[in-house]
């Protein structure tokens, strides 16, 4: 979805999902991908890549793009680490600093894997208010989460300083849309410059490969 606003353009709506998906991805520097410099530091031991998925609870295409991305993580190589950050843009008034608590709080309590497809189906099929604490306590509670333990990562001075570390990477890798994806410091593309979710993957791919060969 694009930065921010979250507006698909007019020509982007009306374009098959299948069409969208099949398009290939052809590498250009400002088209398909961004170089990114000066490069964003990445903390990893020497030798490691690091592969950032940029999503948005909120944001139907990423939504529709996490079983191809979940597919996707089985398939990297030993020497690349991937990680998610979720962006703090707003969307239908909705804050995205709450949202972003969600995904840190779960990722604290080893819950994301369990509960992220269910965050999704409540915010966006479900209407579920979870930027609203006290509905998005009692909804943790419902899913067998210990609500007292969620509440108590959600407030946390950690939780906070990963959102604010989310808001800087995401700057740092001039993200504009979701779902997008950062590699290994330098690079970084999303789904609408690649032309669809397939392409994206194939060119993180690519790009993963360019940043191994320049070690």
């Amino acid at each position: 979805m694009k930065r921010r606003t979250f507006v698909l353009t007019a020509a982007a709506a009306a374009m098959p999902a299948s069409l969208l998906t099949a398009l290939p991805a052809s590498a250009q520097a400002g088209k398909t991908y961004k170089e990114i410099k000066p490069p964003v530091p990445v903390d990893l031991p020497a030798g490691q890549i690091e592969v950032i998925e940029f999503f948005s609870y909120i944001c139907p295409f990423c939504d529709k793009f996490e079983p191809a991305f979940e597919a996707w993580i089985k398939t990297v190589p030993k020497d690349v680490t991937v990680r998610r950050v979720h962006v703090g843009w707003n969307m239908d008034g909705k804050m995205g600093a709450p949202l972003q608590r969600i995904y840190y709080a779960l990722e604290v309590l080893g819950q994301v894997a369990a509960l992220q497809t269910k965050v999704y189906a409540a915010l966006q099929d479900q209407r579920i208010s979870l930027d609203q604490p006290d509905v998005l306590f009692n909804w943790v509670a419902r899913q067998g989460v210990d609500a007292g333990k969620f509440k108590q990562a959600y407030n946390s001075f950690g939780v906070a300083n990963q959102v604010g570390r989310a808001n800087y990477t995401t700057e740092a890798y001039r993200i504009e849309g979701t779902p997008g994806m950062g590699v290994g410091g330098r690079f970084s593309t999303d789904i609408g410059i690649a032309r669809g979710p397939d392409a994206m993957l194939k060119l993180v791919d690519d790009l993963i490969d360019r940043v191994r060969k320049s070690r």
